[in-house]
């Protein structure tokens, strides 16, 4: 079982290097040429090049745009419901109020990516969004929880460092092993999520709901938690590490 997890990451790390390669020599596609294929019933968007480009508000729904070069795109209002965005390039994408309800978003560099009030519910999301906006995103029954069964070339695992999560809602998130470091999360629903061994360390949980959530072993060094809500009704609070330098 371990071996064909270990070649199925080698293959993916390979799959990497070749649509790096493949970008290198790629044509760019126009918001026309998007839209043709999508009208004429391709689905398959693989390796998309379109960095730059605006597709604001094109309905992509189910599409598979795995790989695709997204750099700097404008995809706000876009209807990626149900899309397959695996090992794809969103770093400095504008995802605002886009719908990506259940997409799968796994191995996606995200950096700085804008997603205000974008609705990711039941997506699975395994990615780098460091300093990415999430103001006001829906972010109920995310998977992003890492598994630990299937780690044999490193922990694979959800990445929001110095990300804005101010207002979003994260009902029953699965976040586990996340790094959250340094999180705007004020005001944030978090109740019945799950953040165990999720480092939270510097992050901002002020005014935030946590009723029925589960912190077990998280690391809360330095974490503020004014005001927030339903502190009382954490799950496994007497594991978090860092606990007497957190704010309550």
């Amino acid at each position: 079982m371990q071996v064909r997890l270990a070649n199925k990451l080698a293959g993916l790390c390979m799959g990497y290097l070749m649509l790096a390669a493949a970008a290198a020599y790629a044509e760019p596609s126009s918001r026309e040429q998007v839209i043709a294929r999508l009208a004429g019933g391709g689905t398959d968007l693989s390796n998309l090049e379109a960095p730059g480009v605006d597709l604001s508000g094109i309905d992509f729904r189910g599409a598979r745009v795995f790989g695709a070069n997204l750099e700097g795109a404008n995809l706000a209002k876009a209807n990626l419901a149900n899309c397959n965005l695996d090992i794809s390039i969103l770093r400095n994408a504008v995802l605002t109020d886009a719908n990506l309800r259940s997409a799968s978003l796994f191995g996606v560099l995200m950096v700085r990516a804008n997603l205000a009030g974008a609705d990711l519910s039941g997506a699975r999301l395994m990615s780098n969004l460091e300093f990415a906006n999430l103001e006001g995103a829906n972010l109920s029954d995310l998977k992003s929880g890492a598994d630990m069964r299937n780690q044999p070339m490193g922990l694979i695992r959800i990445v929001l460092r110095n990300a804005k999560l101010k207002g979003a809602k994260l009902v029953g998130a699965d976040l586990s092993r996340g790094d959250l470091s340094f999180a705007d999360l004020r005001e944030a629903d978090l109740t019945r999520a799950n953040l165990s061994r999720v480092k939270l360390t510097g992050a901002d949980l002020s005014g935030a709901t946590l009723e029925g959530a589960t912190v077990t072993d998280a690391e809360i060094h330095n974490s503020i938690f004014t005001g927030a809500r339903g502190v009382s009704s954490l799950h496994g609070l007497e594991t978090t590490h860092g606990r007497e330098t957190a704010t309550f």
